[in-house]
């Protein structure tokens, strides 16, 4: 039977699984985002701040946690590392879901919890992303990358809009439940994945000093230095919309929980929509072109869903939104892998991981900006830096113009 193009990576059995487990995990991320955030907002009377607040608490150990993540999947079975971290997040989301049911839940908690939460990601994600190399070819790799991360999309469609109707029938408690159980799957789904990739270890090395040859051996590699920026600045400046999208959502709509939960889904579909393109997409030229060219869409999408105050206006524009930056991160996450040594892959990869942290702590200063202009003006200045950024990049770095 003849494979369609962009489910091409679906032979391989091991892909097949490791899918399943990424979207298991991502939808619970995803209606874990919603529903602790509409909690927050409960807890403390619609602040923004507070949003960004227990976002970073989660970003805080993604930003630094991945590294050891990175170097752990260069040294172990990536599969374990899975199974272990997406486990303590089950234990983890448990814990919340008990203490939102008892009444006993505080704002401190969300802070708490969402430390060791962001920390079991951290070690998770630089092996659920490297693996990826390790089960598929070389010629399938964008497809590969593509299509996990349409999985991570589709999640972000049917995860925020299950969320924020459920919200309405068995509250947050009820919710956290569910999202415990929807982890406990993930779980099963990665003891399927058959790959045990031996230890790269070397004699006499440290875990510190394995990170450290990671830093100095991306930069040392002009184009994978590139790329590294690519991934950092734009997640400063591109993503701050993700967290502060329920206060922005209730200020400019008056949204409930059901209305933010259709802006997430919408965002999400842009964001499936741009992928599954990608995945089409068998191999083109001028890679480095064409992803400065869609960082500097991706602030003008922004700027312009900054401005909308109806929902006639703005799920479009937030559709458009999720399309561009996840091609952006898509394409970008590819060619950190496909100029990735084998046995660095892991270490590499972790780096552009930091970059999951990062999104969510940027979103505490445009928070506080927030405060004191209102949503709308703050997503319009990060928009704006980011279109500034890819105009200064395309000029004063040429070399990564002739990325293929």
């Amino acid at each position: 039977m003849k494979i369609i193009p962009a489910l091409q990576s679906f032979q391989y059995r091991d892909f097949r699984w490791l899918w399943l487990g990424t979207f298991a995990s991502f939808t619970s991320i995803s209606m874990q985002q919603i529903t602790r955030g509409w909690l927050v907002l409960r807890l403390t009377d619609d602040s923004p701040f507070a949003l960004a607040i227990v976002m970073m608490s989660f970003a805080l150990p993604l930003t630094f946690a991945s590294l050891l993540g990175g170097a752990l999947a260069d040294r172990f079975a990536k599969k374990h590392i899975m199974i272990v971290s997406q486990f303590g997040y089950f234990i983890l989301t448990l814990l919340l879901a008990t203490l939102d049911f008892t009444g006993f839940i505080r704002f401190w908690h969300l802070i708490i919890i969402g430390f060791f939460n962001g920390t079991m990601a951290a070690l998770n994600m630089p092996s659920r992303q490297s693996i990826i190399a390790d089960i598929v070819p070389e010629k399938d790799l964008m497809n590969a990358v593509s299509l996990n991360s349409s999985g991570i999309n589709l999640s972000r469609i049917i995860g925020p809009a299950l969320a924020g109707v459920l919200i309405l029938f068995i509250e947050t408690a009820g919710v956290f439940f569910l999202i415990a159980f929807i982890n406990a799957f993930s779980v099963l789904f990665t003891f399927y994945i058959k790959e045990d990739k031996q230890s790269t270890k070397m004699p006499g090395k440290t875990v510190l000093s394995d990170i450290l040859d990671g830093f100095r051996y991306a930069w040392k590699n002009p184009v994978l230095l590139g790329l590294v920026i690519m991934t950092f600045v734009p997640s400063l400046f591109g993503f701050p919309y993700v967290a502060l999208l329920p206060a922005w959502a209730r200020e400019a709509l008056n949204a409930q929980s059901d209305g933010l939960g259709l802006l997430m889904m919408t965002m999400g579909m842009g964001s499936l929509a741009g992928t599954v393109t990608l995945a089409t997409i068998r191999r083109f030229n001028r890679r480095g072109i064409f992803l400065v060219a869609n960082g500097f869409v991706w602030g003008l999408m922004l700027i312009i869903f900054s401005r909308c105050f109806s929902y006639f206006t703005a799920l479009p524009s937030l559709f458009f939104v999720g399309f561009v930056s996840a091609v952006f991160m898509a394409l970008n996450m590819t060619l950190i892998q496909f100029y990735s040594s084998d046995e660095m892959r892991g270490r590499i990869v972790s780096i552009s991981m930091m970059t999951f942290g990062i999104m969510p702590l940027s979103a505490v200063p445009f928070g506080a900006i927030a405060e004191s202009i209102g949503t709308p003006g703050s997503l319009q200045i990060a928009g704006l830096i980011l279109c500034l950024f890819m105009a200064i990049f395309f000029v004063v770095y040429p070399r990564f113009r002739y990325v293929s």
